[in-house]
């Protein structure tokens, strides 16, 4: 039996929660197993409790640079407590979408670094967010390992696509992808063995999603669109994705 995996999504976000167990009955229908990545302190107890719930959500705990005024010690914290249940860290990484000034910026950089510490202390996959900062996640990432690390929803050039593979990244790419060329054009030129598919849910996405807010239901259309770029068929994008997944998460 294939797994599907959605590599990076928000499940634990108050948007999901009042049909939270109609999304994991759905999930057990459609064989998908979730990342569930948490934006700070409070979504990360959060993110834990709703893995109680099943074993579909794998759980990932962090800070999302948006919250870096969080303190990354209780993230630490709570890692040495739950160490065995937690299957990650993240949503982490660096934004200068959020930043007000240079000591903002040190902030997020502070916060990124001391929960990469913490991944590589308890030999956790890391969900890495990179908006606008690429090239700075990769100056930071050389004093760190990178093979289970995920640059999600990859946006780069495809200079800094090839930078990732090189740094033995892991890219994910979601939705968009069914409607944007780029996207399509950058899958083309990852290295298979490097590719995840995620929704970011619960974000919205245009086009033919119609503004809906993203849905773990989406990944089968993610996929079959990947399939048609990697020239696959659907289930062998499948089970290249679940190696892909298992290889990202240490499993």
């Amino acid at each position: 039996m294939t797994w599907h995996f959605d590599s990076h999504i928000h499940l634990s976000d108050p948007d999901y929660l009042p049909d939270i167990d109609f999304i994991l009955n759905g999930m057990n229908h459609l064989q998908i197993k979730a990342c569930c990545v948490s934006m700070d302190v409070d979504n990360s107890l959060e993110t834990l409790n709703l893995a109680k719930k099943s074993n579909l959500v794998l759980p990932f705990i962090g800070i999302h640079p948006e919250r870096a005024i969080d303190d990354p010690e209780k993230i630490i914290s709570l890692m040495e407590k739950n160490s065995q249940h937690v299957s990650g860290i993240g949503e982490i990484g660096l934004d200068p979408t959020y930043v007000n000034g240079d000591e903002d910026y040190k902030r997020q950089i502070h916060v990124f670094e001391k929960l990469l510490s913490c991944a590589e202390k308890f030999n956790k996959p890391v969900s890495i967010h990179s908006r606008k900062s690429l090239d700075d996640i990769f100056e930071i990432m050389t004093s760190y390992d990178t093979k289970h690390a995920l640059l999600h929803w990859f946006d780069g050039s495809k200079k800094q696509l090839q930078k990732a593979m090189d740094m033995g990244f892991f890219v994910s790419y979601g939705p968009v992808m069914i409607y944007a060329n780029d996207k399509q054009t950058l899958l083309s030129k990852t290295d298979e063995s490097k590719i995840l598919v995620e929704t970011d849910g619960p974000v919205r996405f245009s086009r033919c999603f119609e503004m809906k807010s993203g849905q773990i239901s989406f990944i089968p259309s993610v996929i079959f669109c990947a399939s048609k770029i990697l020239k696959k068929t659907f289930d062998e994008t499948s089970l290249l994705l679940e190696k892909n997944s298992n290889s990202f998460l240490g499993i």
